[in-house]
């Protein structure tokens, strides 16, 4: 019987030690997954703001999580050197003609993050926060966009944000050949701006503001715990957080997107390592 090659998975936590079900899901996806594919597949967690950990290239594939605060104000940090001096080791190593790539998949404030890091948009904070079970619509090249396969257009996504990347820069997105391929539902009542929910940085890098490893059951428990129920009827309303609550019950919504959009990336990632391991 031949060993199965290992694929080692690094998981950047940059929640900064603060309560949340985004680690939780990265890691309920990534067991499903192995399970599902019989792989031979393990992850490390790094918890990258609080202890100052990084990962090296070692590792096939990376996943940088969401998080709390100002995405601006952590420039200069030695954290954030660390983790983009990592960013740019994976970049040169994608761009050399080795054959093993580094897919790595950013999210919400690792979105911000990289924005900011690329100068791909304004970075602000939102008139009142975003939160909730929300419609996300592909633009025309997330229409081609492979982890974007088998969701429909709008999908359904966990939104849970302060901040946003608004006005996108054109000139810059074509100087580096990189993609908005999602953008916030139409606000036809509103006059701001929509924001970027989506982007293809690159053939490895991908990058949503959204939560795709948000799963109903943990969204639903913290909507039900007293003080979280209070927040979001003060904040939207009873109408919205019972609408909230009813998206969470359907199959076609949040569980659809966790079961798919990083599934997607993952068969990417492992398809592409698939090739070098044989």
């Amino acid at each position: 019987m031949t060993t199965k090659p290992e694929i080692r998975v690094a998981i950047l936590d940059l929640y900064d030690g603060i309560a949340n079900e985004g680690m939780r899901g990265f890691q309920e996806i990534l067991n499903r997954y192995k399970a599902q594919h019989e792989l031979n597949l393990s992850y490390q967690i790094f918890d990258v703001r609080r202890r100052c950990e990084m990962p090296g290239t070692n590792f096939d594939i990376y996943i940088s999580s969401g998080g709390p605060g100002d995405p601006l104000i952590s420039e200069g940090t030695e954290w954030e050197k660390k983790y983009f001096r990592l960013i740019e080791k994976l970049e040169d190593h994608n761009l050399s003609n080795t054959t093993d790539k580094k897919h790595t998949l950013f999210v919400c404030h690792s979105f911000q993050l990289m924005c900011r890091h690329y100068k791909l948009g304004d970075i602000n904070m939102r008139r009142s926060p975003s939160f909730g079970v929300l419609p996300v619509n592909q633009t025309p090249a997330g229409a081609h966009e492979p982890v974007f396969e088998g969701l429909g257009d709008p999908f359904y996504a966990v939104d849970s944000r302060s901040w946003q990347v608004i006005n996108p820069d054109e000139k810059r997105f074509r100087e580096l050949g990189m993609q908005l391929v999602a953008i916030e539902k139409e606000r036809p009542h509103v006059e701001f701006p929509r924001a970027m929910m989506a982007i293809r940085y690159n053939d490895y890098f991908f990058a949503t503001q959204f939560h795709p490893e948000a799963d109903a059951a943990g969204m639903k428990d913290m909507l039900l715990r007293e003080e979280k129920k209070e927040e979001v009827i003060n904040e939207h309303g009873e109408v919205k957080y019972r609408e909230m609550l009813d998206r969470l019950g359907d199959p076609d919504k949040i569980t659809h997107t966790q079961h798919t959009l990083i599934p997607n990336f993952l068969d990417q990632a492992v398809m592409s390592l698939q090739g070098v391991m044989e």
